[in-house]
């Protein structure tokens, strides 16, 4: 009765009030299940007032005895899973006790849905089944079941509020009267039918854009109509293009926008460079990958008569160009930053900003968001100015030009960058000093031919040149953010401000990676001051170089940590070990460097502080939007991952346990980082069950078990581009 109870109102509970009465059965007789999905259904429509037998079965269209003695027996029934209660003898109302709660949907690793509450509290379990033709994403309202001793709570959704999207990607598939769209599971668990006439000339195996226009009922799949083909499965840009409409983002840039961009004279006027600080004698110049167009930021430096060196970090100045209320800022802001897939970038910014105008090109006199610090040999800042500059780029490196320089002392520009280089290594020692945390993960790249086929794999690898340039743009992000966050009496509240904050790990999560890593031989510090902790953790980093279970211990660790997010609320940075820090070094790239600027001039001119609620929200959206692009980006290296290995099927692998589920155990691969699973359908010589706290699977015959960072041979399968998998088979456990 319970599970028939949950189908019941998993269907019918966000149907819209009945204008009108149940037609009467005349004489057909209600099955048990369509008796309980009318009683659940009046009960949902009409929670406020409590009703007896016989206005129930008016309602549902009850009239012979027989059916009649099976709805009081329904109704005491529905009393005793707590569906209903009975206030009166023979009267009986829904259980408002159970409560109803608003909250967005979210999919969770493993497949799972939850409702996240709007006014805080614990997420909410939802079945499938109980989804009520809700979309994850979606905003819902959804009562809550009377919960079971130990298990999380669930639900059921009663009513779609507002839709997360309406429009999806996936693979046609025509046939002669009707079609339908394909759409991975972990967005939409049904297809979109789409009638013929609204194709748009697809044909099967085209990646299509669909809305859907209805969703009624009675029907079990949406209706919808073709937006756009993108092109036919498996090419390249369709592959691509389909991963953002996946997540929500944008593939093109809107022409009115570009058309906007393209009014913005190149020129620099005379009078504004007369009020910039004008640096365009000191030598400067950028490092970045080789393939990159848009250069934020540059360096400068230059000897002091007084034997210091003045430092200069600039900052292409977006915001001089990019007003506030214009359609370039909102479509700047609707993004909120720059997306990276495998083998494209989607600027945040129009093409003739981001890689022309406000792109520090060698050469071009650039208008600039600098700090000029002082600095003696030790790397001590001495004093430090923020100012609206102008700047003049000598040289454009790559980073393998300049590490060149570095290591061979030869080169353009070899005394700069080698002085840069020097200072840069004090910084980076000071701060692991005080506490900062080396997490330094491999990155997987892929050689890609002209149709974005993966050639192979290799591992971008941060040297000294890298470690150059973040270690200024580090300094220059803390001293913005203290020069607004930092007053100098503790009466004086600080003005609103953006910072980027990484909140102190979970201690649980700590006490959990300690007690993973002790099976390998390797001991953490949990508790104490925090530098003991970021200590001994960058300790336990350095002693996995180079061992198998490097990267998966790394992962674990990371995965410990809290994430980094935007915020008007100073908590500081615990990975970085900084009281303070903002994001000002990327405007072509970042919203929330945009941001930074423009409080900075509001803050120069004497200005009161800004709204905190209004900068609160701006913070969460760009946090959300980072997130959503970090996980398009892992998506589609995922989907390049199983391209390369689409072609090595039935070659053997050695790998690590990197993941397990009760599903499956994921391995992932020496020799190229790609990842595939094992299923646990296939482990048939044993009864396997997850042991989720010590990442196991265990057999409960034999006792065979398998962990993570357990080393394997496995023999690719088979792969799945439409769902970015590869399947393995265990060959051996090493």
């Amino acid at each position: 009765m319970a599970k028939s109870l949950k189908q019941s109102r998993a269907s019918l509970a966000a149907k819209k009030k009945s204008k009108k009465k149940s037609e009467p059965a005349g004489g057909k007789q209600l099955t048990k299940q369509e008796m309980l999905n009318r009683t659940v259904h009046f009960f949902e429509q009409n929670s406020s007032q409590a009703y007896n037998y016989k206005q129930i079965a008016f309602e549902i269209g009850v009239s012979s005895m027989t059916q009649k003695r099976q709805l009081i027996q329904l109704l005491e029934d529905l009393v005793l899973q707590e569906f209903l209660i009975s206030p009166a003898s023979g009267k009986y109302r829904i259980d408002n006790r159970t409560g109803a709660i608003v909250g967005k949907l979210e999919r969770r690793t493993g497949g799972k849905i939850f409702l996240v509450p709007s006014e805080g509290g614990e997420d909410i379990f939802i079945m499938d089944k109980y989804m009520n033709k809700a979309i994850v994403g979606d905003t819902v309202r959804v009562r809550l079941f009377a919960r079971r001793k130990g298990q999380m709570q669930e639900g059921q959704v009663l009513e779609v509020l507002q839709r997360g999207h309406d429009t999806f990607v996936g693979k046609l598939d025509v046939s002669k009267n009707f079609a339908f769209l394909q759409v991975d599971n972990r967005l939409l668990c049904n297809d979109i039918f789409i009638p013929l006439d609204q194709l748009k000339g697809g044909k099967t195996g085209d990646k299509a854009i669909v809305k859907i226009t209805e969703w009624s009922q009675r029907d079990r799949n949406p209706v919808g109509e073709v937006v756009e083909i993108l092109g036919e499965s498996g090419d390249n840009n369709a592959e691509m293009n389909a991963i953002l409409v996946e997540y929500g983002l944008p593939y093109s840039y809107p022409q009115i926008v570009e058309e906007e961009a393209n009014k913005i004279p190149e020129e620099i006027p005379a009078e504004e460079i007369a009020r910039r600080v004008d640096m365009r004698g000191v030598p400067t110049f950028t490092i970045d990958p080789a393939d990159a167009k848009d250069f934020d930021d540059a360096l400068s430096i230059r000897k002091m008569e007084d034997g210091t060196w003045e430092v200069g970090v600039h900052i292409a100045d977006v915001t001089h160009y990019v007003k506030e209320g214009d359609i370039i800022n909102e479509e700047a802001y609707k993004r909120a930053t720059s997306i990276y897939l495998v083998d494209r970038t989607i600027p945040m910014l129009p093409e003739r900003l981001c890689n022309k105008i406000c792109s520090l090109r060698p050469d071009e006199e650039k208008c600039c968001y600098s700090v000029i610090f002082k600095m003696n040999d030790n790397a001590d800042v001495l004093k430090y100015q923020i100012a609206h500059t102008v700047i003049r780029s000598n040289r454009r490196f790559a980073y393998e030009e300049a590490q060149q320089v570095i290591e061979t002392h030869e080169g353009d520009m070899k005394e700069e960058i080698l002085t840069l280089d020097s200072l840069a290594k004090k910084l980076r020692e000071r701060r692991f000093l005080k506490g900062a945390i080396a997490f330094e993960r491999t990155e997987v790249r892929f050689e890609i031919d002209e149709k974005g086929k993966p050639l192979s794999v290799y591992f971008k690898e941060s040297k000294d040149a890298n470690k150059l340039i973040e270690e200024f743009m580090l300094l220059a992000n803390r001293t913005v953010a203290e020069h607004i966050g930092k007053v100098k009496s503790k009466t004086t509240k600080p003005k609103t401000f953006v910072y980027r904050i990484h909140d102190l790990p979970d201690p649980e999560k700590l006490s959990n990676l300690s007690q993973f890593i002790s099976r390998f031989g390797y001991k953490l510090k949990t508790t104490g001051k925090n530098t003991e902790v970021s200590a001994s953790i960058n300790r336990l980093l350095d002693d996995v170089q180079g061992k198998r279970e490097q990267n998966l211990i790394e992962t674990i660790a990371i995965r410990s940590m809290a994430k980094a997010v935007y915020s008007t609320e100073n908590v500081g940075h615990y990975g970085l070990a900084f009281d303070f820090y903002t994001h000002f070094t990327s405007p072509i790239r970042r919203y929330p460097d945009m941001m930074v600027h423009r409080l900075l001039d509001r803050y120069a001119e004497g200005q009161k502080s800004a709204d905190e609620v209004v900068f609160e929200d701006y913070c969460k959206h760009c946090s959300d939007m980072e997130q959503v692009a970090a996980n398009a980006e892992r998506s589609s290296i995922k989907y390049k991952q199983v391209e390369f290995m689409s072609d090595k099927i039935g070659q053997t692998f050695n790998g690590v346990i990197s993941g397990i589920q009760e599903w499956g155990i994921y391995v992932e691969l020496n020799e190229n980082k790609c990842e595939g699973m094992i299923p646990i359908r296939d482990l048939d010589d044993d009864f396997y069950f997850f042991d989720e706290k010590n990442y196991c699977l265990t057999g409960r015959k034999y006792n065979r078990s398998y962990r993570l960072g357990d080393e394997v041979v496995v023999r690719i399968k088979k792969t799945n581009l439409d769902k970015k998998q590869m399947d393995l088979e265990l060959i051996e456990k090493l």
